[in-house]
């Protein structure tokens, strides 16, 4: 039977976090990542998992509500739970469109020394000349060659993590042992994107290199993932989705010499506990009404018209109008999630008419990112069910409260899982590749 991987996200401010519910602690205080990281290793999580973004988002020219409160930079906060964690992964997004590949596999080999062999880098990429405004090189970057700046990127890093050797035990002649370090070759790498040589400084880590995580789902994101990944951060929530995704991204790895197993997909997934069905029903509706705020449903909306809105009844029917088509987006550090805004507004409208749906509760229902929903038993049967089926290889769990969101989980979930024996009772690696049944490299 298949073993459940299971992380932790600690989301930030965003339109999935009740950030206003009196529960909700701070985003930014060392103490709610802590005691994040914490409950998790309690629940025997293989990793915790740390979003960035690299500027504000802006909406009308103005800094998004939901965004207000920023975030501290990821590798330094992990840095800090390797002090106060023993055996969780600690990975991060790190962005490798702004970033330069000898600084990144520096502090990322840097994190794995620190943590023992738990690090792993989110491998991202941005094209928008918005983000890229906070750096040197600006928006420089055309938006076709993000994916093939971030392989380069990515395979320099892996060029400077193995130039060296693995460490080799020594006997002591006193009776100990010690640890003895390589010599380091020079790396040297000529690319499209990348000129530079040199010498690595730092040591091979205890699992060898960083785990790779990779988030798109587009064509070239899957291929990407197939090839270079170790595991992959899906959005598909349901069952017949996420078989369908699992089997097209692994069906690619052949090609590359990688078997389906080196690979892990974990979609991101919410959860709403109750004691009944009914009850988890109730809490998930309430939970989605604190998510979009009137004032959220406005904002929301106004990224699919790409349009002030402001002067719409947030409970009054959509716009007559059509979305505006303009290169020029009202929405700023973040990509358009409509490929067709004038489709998906017929679309909407249909629906609200066909419910009697007015903004608030239409912008609720198709903007719903609730995966799991009902009882404790329930939803550890359903997390094992798509594991079991190829559906997914674990989750990435998202709550709707920071820090203690997963508190529940963990209390009601964690053992049913244990019972079932499709998680473990208590870690018996103590690296994060060991964890996630990866070889060391």
């Amino acid at each position: 039977m298949k073993q459940v991987i299971l992380a932790a996200h600690f989301p930030g401010v965003n339109n999935t976090t009740v950030w206003s519910d009196p529960a909700s602690g701070s985003q930014i205080a060392f103490e709610s990542f802590e005691r994040f990281a914490r409950t998790a290793e309690r629940g025997r999580f293989d990793f915790f998992f740390l979003a960035e973004g690299l500027r504000l988002r802006e909406q009308g020219g103005r800094i998004h509500d939901l965004d207000v409160v920023g975030r501290p930079d990821a590798l330094t906060v992990l840095a800090g739970l390797a002090a106060v964690t023993t055996h969780l992964g600690l990975t991060g997004t790190v962005n490798a469109t702004f970033n330069e590949p000898y600084e990144l596999a520096r502090k990322l080999a840097s994190l794995d020394h620190l943590s023992g062999g738990r690090a792993g880098w989110n491998v991202v990429t941005s094209s928008d000349a918005f983000t890229g405004e906070n750096f040197r090189r600006g928006g420089y970057l055309d938006r076709a060659d993000r994916y093939t700046r971030a392989a380069e990127v990515l395979q320099t890093a892996r060029e400077l993590w193995e130039t060296w050797p693995a460490d080799e035990v020594v006997a002591d002649p006193a009776g100990g042992v010690f640890v003895r370090h390589g010599d380091p070759g020079g790396f040297v790498h000529k690319g499209r994107h990348v000129d530079i040589e040199g010498h690595f400084t730092v040591p091979r880590s205890p699992q060898g290199r960083p785990l790779i995580i990779q988030a798109g789902d587009s064509g070239p994101g899957r291929e990407f993932a197939a090839k270079d990944a170790d595991a992959i951060f899906s959005r598909h929530g349901t069952l017949e989705a996420g078989k369908a995704f699992y089997a097209d991204v692994k069906g690619r790895m052949a090609k590359y010499g990688r078997r389906p197993d080196e690979l892990k997909i974990l979609p991101a997934s919410t959860f709403v506990l109750g004691d009944t069905e009914d009850d988890a029903r109730e809490k998930a509706h309430h939970i989605r009404r604190q998510q979009v705020s009137p004032q959220t449903a406005i904002l929301l909306l106004e990224q699919l018209w790409n349009k002030d809105l402001s002067d719409h009844d947030p409970e009054g029917p959509l716009p007559a109008f059509d979305p505006v088509l303009d290169d020029d987006s009202i929405i700023k550090g973040r990509t358009r999630m409509y490929d067709d805004p004038v489709a998906t507004a017929r679309q909407w409208r249909a629906l609200a008419e066909e419910k009697g749906l007015g903004i608030r509760d239409l912008v609720i229902e198709v903007t719903g990112r609730q995966t799991f929903i009902g009882t404790p038993a329930t939803i550890a049967a359903t997390l094992n069910e798509f594991v079991q089926n190829d559906a997914a290889d674990g989750f990435i769990l998202v709550p709707h409260i920071v820090p203690g969101g997963l508190d529940e989980f963990v209390d009601r979930v964690v053992p049913l899982l244990q019972e079932r024996g499709v998680l473990r009772a208590d870690y018996t690696t103590t690296t994060l590749r060991g964890h996630l049944g990866l070889q060391h490299e």
